[in-house]
């Protein structure tokens, strides 16, 4: 259709009613209001949407041109198109039904991808909140639709991780989350306007739980996979930070109780359910993501913390955030399991130490989340969060009172496959036996007879001779370390530790084997270390220096020479060496110790 043509359709259907449209009206002008825009006749389409003879058919038709016109507004010519379409947007949204204008304006929104999504979401906000405001009260349910419809779009955007990307902004997230609130602005305002009202009714109420349901998606994306580090720079933006801070605003506007959203055990009226990652409130549902966020800007960031009720001990406190730190803890985003330390250490930091009843070992996540910070602190790629996670195991342990360290230490030992950590466990069993020891600080877990078992579960080979002793040295010397301190500290006389009672079932089962170990693992060595030397001075081996490569997920790792591996190999015989030294001097402490029983 020319120019003629669509003039003389507009010429025919001005001064009709509605109801004498006819459906190839409606395509004809379609067709050819989006022929104009993509040839550049914008300024002709613009006189006639502005034309008011041609308000009835604006009024009917015009909704459909909302994708076309947008799109043009997004290539931002300078040809003066931008202005013309920007224009006939405004016009079109003054006077085109605003439920059929919803559904063209979400249109392009739902179609957008890569940078036009963040774009076409600043484009057209403002015109979706006129619209949805055009509808009173029953404009819950379409702005829900529209929230539902933008953060799904928003989720596609990548979050910034450093304060550089989020300045930058590559992805237009910040400018979103910040035109977001803008957004919602009325519509809070005329929830906070109906609260405490007697006119307040079911409508105002959908309203309010769509506007929490978004709130609380926000949390979950982009918020929880945000940093949200106070910068350095007082004067430095930080658009996702402020994101948050008004969400949590926002939330309590809305007249959410903080502590009815985050508390949610079975000794409330909000149930739990296990092994479930919803979490359920009357009759909302919101994500663990979403409340775990919720938890860390309060406990955390404090936003919001003068919300929150001050009457709950420190110890109930830490009880409800378990299952949040647990969530976040079993993620592998960076920045979601820092925001899990960062949770955990400050609910463990507002305790004091030995004040922690063991009776709290009996709840699943006071057990689940020890060994998620083991799995941090042995898979997690970032040094820096492995070295925060065992500092934070440290803190926890010490926040138990004596019964609880006990039954901890038992659980992680036998939970836990990494020798280093038990290394670092068997250190600290070291520290409370010695503790007990002193006069004054006497207890019955870590001497006599509640001591033997977790002794036995100490000095042990995990697998008996066979055990490889280089992959679990660590374990293996705190033993001895342990045993010998214990053999030094607790006279035979006194037998305090009852380490001299069970020497035969140690000498059975963690000595006689290392013993029997180490002269197999040592043998084994020498015998690599001969060969080794021996391929070396080989006249068929000569021309080539490399004698083994690795390859790992797929990409071959370089090559080792044979200086290379001799080096591991007397590291190995090293490594033994130390074992049979400690070994040896326990058994010197054995032998003096027991003569004058002997004699």
């Amino acid at each position: 259709m020319d120019l003629e043509e669509f003039h003389r359709m507009i010429d025919r259907c001005q001064g009709l009613p509605e109801v004498d449209f006819k459906e190839e009206d409606f395509v004809q002008f379609h067709l050819a209001s989006q022929k104009c825009i993509e040839k550049g006749h914008t300024d002709v389409l613009l006189e006639i949407i502005l034309d008011e003879k041609n308000k009835d058919i604006v009024r009917c038709m015009g909704w459909n041109l909302v994708s076309p016109l947008v799109r043009c507004v997004l290539q931002n010519k300078a040809d003066g198109s931008y202005d013309h379409c920007v224009s006939m947007l405004d016009e079109i949204i003054e006077l085109c039904n605003p439920k059929e204008l919803l559904i063209g304006l979400l249109e392009p929104i739902e179609e957008a991808v890569g940078e036009k999504i963040s774009q076409t979401i600043v484009l057209l906000l403002q015109p979706l909140q006129t619209v949805l405001l055009k509808l009173g009260k029953k404009k819950a349910y379409s702005v829900g639709l529209s929230l539902s419809t933008i953060l799904s779009q928003i989720s596609k955007l990548p979050v910034p991780y450093t304060n550089e990307q989020e300045q930058d902004d590559k992805y237009g997230l910040c400018k979103c989350c910040t035109a977001m609130l803008n957004f919602m602005k009325p519509f809070v305002k005329e929830i906070g306007e109906a609260r405490g009202c007697v006119t307040e009714n079911k409508t105002n109420e959908e309203l309010r739980k769509e506007l929490l349901n978004f709130c609380m998606k926000s949390l979950e994306y982009p918020l929880l996979r945000a940093q949200l580090d106070v910068a350095h720079d007082e004067t430095e933006k930080q658009p996702l930070r402020q994101f948050a801070s008004d969400i949590l605003v926002i939330i309590l506007h809305l007249g959410e109780c903080l502590s009815k959203l985050l508390i949610s055990h079975g000794c409330h009226q909000w149930a739990r359910k296990e092994n479930s990652e919803k979490i359920q409130k009357e009759d909302a549902v919101f994500s663990a993501d979403s409340l775990a966020c919720l938890a860390y800007f309060v406990f955390v960031q404090q936003t919001g913390a003068d919300h929150f009720p001050s009457v709950f001990s420190s110890s109930f406190i830490l009880h409800f955030n378990m299952e949040y730190i647990a969530v976040l803890l079993k993620r592998t985003e960076e920045s979601v399991v820092s925001k899990g330390l960062d949770l955990f250490e400050s609910c463990l930091l507002k305790m004091e130490d030995n004040h922690l009843l063991h009776q709290y070992l009996e709840i699943k996540d006071f057990l689940n989340v020890p060994q998620d910070l083991v799995k941090v602190m042995t898979l997690c790629p970032s040094e820096h969060l492995r070295k925060r996670s065992l500092k934070i195991l440290q803190i926890y342990i010490d926040k138990f009172d004596i019964e609880g360290k006990y039954k901890l230490f038992r659980c992680l030992l036998k939970t836990c496959s990494h020798a280093g950590l038990q290394g670092y466990i068997i250190q600290n069993i070291k520290n409370q036996i010695d503790l007990a020891l002193k006069p004054q600080h006497e207890n019955l877990w870590f001497s006599e007879q509640r001591l033997i078992p977790l002794l036995l579960l100490v000095l042990s080979l995990p697998e008996g001779a066979e055990t490889d002793l280089l992959q679990n040295s660590d374990r293996i010397m705190a033993s001895l370390n342990l045993l010998r301190y214990l053999l030094i500290r607790d006279d035979e006389s006194e037998n305090r530790t009852r380490v001299w009672s069970e020497l035969w079932r140690i000498e059975e089962n963690f000595l006689k084997p290392l013993r029997t170990g180490l002269n197999m693992s040592r043998a084994h060595y020498e015998a690599e270390i001969k060969n080794t030397k021996d391929k070396k001075q080989s006249k068929e081996l000569s021309r080539t220096k490399t004698i083994c490569s690795l390859t790992v997920e797929g990409e071959k790792l370089p090559s080792m020479t044979r200086e290379m591996q001799l080096e591991v190999l007397h590291s190995a015989l090293f490594t033994f060496d130390v074992m049979q030294s400690v070994l040896a001097r326990v058994e010197e402490l054995i032998v003096v110790k027991e003569r004058p029983v002997i004699q």
